[in-house]
């Protein structure tokens, strides 16, 4: 379920986030790397999600390298930024109303089911794997840690430690095939370690 405390932050904050977030090189050169294992797996010209897209800038960087680009948020304000901002086709859209099955040469996930309950976490990445074609790959950022946890800003986390998350993503039907620890800072300008995880169908 959506959690309403953090879809106020980010409606509050929506003009903020988009400017400070939308140079995707300056925010972690390393996620160039993140990129670059993406689209390795992707065909050319394939057709991937962007699930819970913000204010549009990686959809925008997946489209530009040319994927055909669904977007969707469940914020409006992000989703309106997407559209203005970036001219995507951008949906609101909860991670539950992700249905489709065998659609999605790839799903980007980039720091956006950390903001779903543990409980929920196991039927999300479920919903991923049967919207992925065979072969389709997924690329998800988290944040290490334990246990859920409100930010300074109200926005709820889930926390995992990186050998939880493999193992999560293998029972849901993934192979891991590269992991990468960072650490960076967010919206709320804490220090947070997080972990970046290519896996395939």
């Amino acid at each position: 379920m959506t959690d309403r405390e953090t879809m106020d932050v980010y409606a509050k904050a929506a003009d903020d986030y988009a400017r400070n977030f939308s140079d995707t090189k300056a925010i972690d050169m390393n996620q160039e790397a993140d990129l670059d294992a993406f689209f390795a797996r992707v065909p050319k010209g394939g057709l991937v999600l962007d699930l819970g897209c913000g204010p549009g800038q990686w959809a925008a960087r997946l489209r530009d390298a040319g994927l055909i680009v669904d977007a969707t948020d469940a914020s409006p304000e992000m989703v309106q930024l997407a559209i203005a901002n970036y001219r995507l086709n951008a949906k609101l859209a909860t991670f539950e109303q992700l249905t489709v099955e065998d659609h999605y040469d790839g799903i980007w996930a980039n720091f956006s089911l950390l903001h779903a309950s543990r409980a929920d976490f196991p039927g999300h990445l479920g919903r991923v794997h049967r919207a992925l074609r065979p072969g389709g790959t997924l690329s998800i950022g988290m944040k290490l840690g334990s246990g859920e946890h409100r930010d300074s800003l109200g926005r709820f986390y889930a926390y995992y430690r990186e050998d939880e998350l493999r193992a999560l993503l293998t029972e849901a039907g993934f192979t891991v095939t590269r992991s990468r620890v960072g650490n960076g800072k967010g919206l709320a300008g804490s220090d947070d370690t997080f972990v970046v995880m290519t896996a395939h169908v």
